[in-house]
């Protein structure tokens, strides 16, 4: 059945007298514009059915996961089907957060008001990216219910508190960097709370993190030929790999971040000009690159043929309903799924690592430092100097060089 005939069928029928029937047709016609199939919706449908009949009447008020999971036993119960249980679930949830309804369960401890008042001074006051707020708002909710746990106040904190922490979380499980940024996160809620008397400001001094050298890791770039056999992998008739091959020739090519591609528009492809409007996440400003032939061929194909009807602005979709923008941890997932399926070994495998192999071939090409920093939208030299720490090539006209006559 045709998807844009069925859901225009999605209206109320006569003689749906069960609960909630405008809001579960509501959501219906949400999944249909969607990209769900007329399948997917019969199952959406006979499900909610279920579920309505079972809400309150005072359901907008909220519903939780408890509840939720009471009508969902009660499912299992008819059927004797753990399957039947958790489609109840994944068919509710989505369904009461779409209307508002859903209460998210929360984990509360003593200190969340004081948080909740730092991630509005971080944002609000301060200006951090929301990666950096969401990132330190995690770090410092983990010790603060750590601190909960182990019966510790905010006021009473004390210097070898914040080494306990440490010494029993990180021990063994976290590595130099994770120490040092959530030393750092640490310290900026805690410097923070000393400022309004939340705590003593001794606790604040006690916090060093550890010394991390500027390139002191080496570059983790995949060999060039390696990302070719990436490419040609994906170089099939599937749909799936349709869309990865155009992700990872952006990043390959125009070594751009995960987050880069994620938001990458349609308005940022100039067919006729032939050129591609970056907004480069470091600099924070747009950068004009010429469209390749292999990336614009490549692009074309995905959305002529695969990309779904969508009123949604970014290029790259998810392949399955909802039709929602894919995020940066789906393009990490993008690389690496080719890294593992052609057992390329590599110490990290996600989309920073194309580019750096990006990065890496400018290099070998004989482009210079503040050449490739302009490729890939750094904000300064020294962010681009990792790349030059190791020059194969060079090495072995080093050590091809003869001293015989120095001796």
């Amino acid at each position: 059945m045709d998807q844009t005939t069925y859901s225009g069928r999605l209206a109320v029928p006569h003689g749906d007298d069960a609960p909630f029937a405008d809001e579960r047709y509501r959501y219906l016609r949400h999944c249909a514009e969607g990209g769900a199939t007329a399948a997917s919706l019969k199952i959406k449908r006979n499900e909610l059915l279920w579920i309505a009949a079972r809400l309150g009447p005072d359901a907008s008020e909220g519903i939780d996961i408890e509840a939720l999971q009471r009508i969902a036993t009660q499912r299992q119960c008819l059927h004797g089907a753990v399957t039947a249980a958790r489609r109840v679930v994944d068919i509710g949830r989505p369904w009461l957060r779409f209307l508002g309804w859903w209460r998210e369960p929360t984990v509360v401890f003593q200190c969340q008001s004081q948080l909740d008042q730092y991630v509005t001074w971080m944002r609000d006051e301060r200006g951090f990216t929301p990666s950096t707020v969401e990132q330190w708002s995690r770090m410092i909710g983990r010790f603060l219910r750590w601190c909960d746990q182990t019966n510790r106040q905010l006021k009473d904190l004390m210097p070898e508190d914040v080494d306990a922490y440490f010494v029993t979380q990180a021990t063994g499980r976290w590595s130099r960097v994770s120490v040092a940024n959530t030393a750092s996160a640490l310290r900026g809620f805690l410097r923070y709370a000393a400022k309004w008397g939340m705590c003593t400001d001794r606790v604040v001094a006690s916090i060093c993190r550890p010394r991390l050298y500027r390139q002191e890791s080496l570059p983790y770039a995949p060999d060039w030929l390696n990302v070719q056999r990436m490419l040609a992998d994906a170089e099939t008739d599937n749909p799936r790999d349709i869309r990865d091959r155009a992700i990872l020739l952006l990043l390959a090519v125009y070594g751009m971040r995960s987050g880069e591609v994620a938001a990458l528009r349609l308005d940022q492809i100039d067919w006729a000009g032939g050129t591609l409007r970056l907004f480069r996440l470091k600099r924070r400003q747009p950068q004009i690159y010429p469209l390749l032939p292999s990336a614009a061929e490549a692009l074309a194909r995905y959305i002529d043929t695969v990309r779904p009807p969508s009123s949604c602005p970014e290029v790259f979709l998810r392949m399955q309903a909802p039709r929602r923008p894919l995020k940066a941890g789906s393009i990490y997932d993008v690389a690496n799924r080719r890294f593992v399926a052609l057992g390329i070994d590599a110490a990290h495998r996600g989309g920073h690592a194309l580019r750096h192999a990006c990065a890496s071939r400018l290099l070998a090409e004989g482009l210079s430092i503040k050449e490739i920093g302009d490729h890939l939208g750094h904000r300064s030299a020294a962010a681009t100097s990792i790349y030059a720490k190791v020059n194969m090539e060079a090495l072995r006209d080093v050590g091809a060089f003869d001293l015989g006559d120095l001796q």
